[in-house]
């Protein structure tokens, strides 16, 4: 293996250390199913695929939405599951999801330099707390991009899970604070998955 940062400032070293650590994103295997339902999509490719949701569905957010600050939440939303790993939307228990997410991001943030870790911190604190109009829509997206692919893969991991109709609209209401036409899409493939035998009615 050879020696990386060699013989450069601390700073650039910092950050070449962490940008080997994120690569671990891509072992990280998310329940999702990608699009042609071959094989589970890892946390790596979720977050470059939200980063393109809140591009390309821009025009559906708020004027008040940073489309530039939610694609860089979007990106670094779920570095922290290099420690934590991906917890299922539909866990029956998440209680330590916080903590452990909390943990990871005191670890991977701070093998950055001071003020670089800090912008990252503070965009993965404002997608976490979806309070903000530009939080909200990346949070909308988060909850909209599994969905997207379980319409398109039959309900694949609503069927094997046995998810019913009340779990998906529960999860997924948050949608509706960061984009009201986002929502109207969400809701009418909760509809028709249970109009079409894909998701279990309550």
């Amino acid at each position: 293996m050879v020696t990386l940062a060699g013989g450069v400032d601390e700073r650039l070293a910092r950050q070449i250390g962490f940008l080997v650590e994120i690569d671990k994103l891509k072992n990280v295997e998310r329940m999702s199913v990608i699009s042609d339902a071959s094989r589970r999509e890892n946390t790596a490719e979720h977050s470059w695929h939200l980063a393109m949701c809140a591009l390309v569905l821009a025009d559906r957010a708020g004027p008040e939405v940073d489309i530039g600050r939610a694609i860089l939440m979007c990106l670094v939303h779920d570095i922290v599951e290099v420690d934590a790993g991906d917890t299922y939307i539909y866990a029956p228990d998440r209680s330590h999801k916080a903590d452990a997410e909390a943990a990871a991001a005191d670890r991977l943030f701070g093998l950055l330099p001071d003020e670089l870790g800090a912008e990252l911190r503070s965009l993965w604190e404002e997608y976490e707390s979806h309070e903000t109009p530009t939080g909200a829509f990346a949070y909308s997206i988060d909850r909209l991009q599994p969905m997207l692919l379980n319409a398109v893969t039959g309900g694949r991991t609503w069927t094997e899970n046995g998810i019913r109709q009340s779990q998906v609209r529960e999860k997924n209401q948050p949608i509706e604070a960061g984009s009201s036409d986002l929502w109207m899409l969400a809701s009418g493939i909760i509809d028709t998955a249970v109009d079409e035998g894909v998701l279990a009615p309550d």
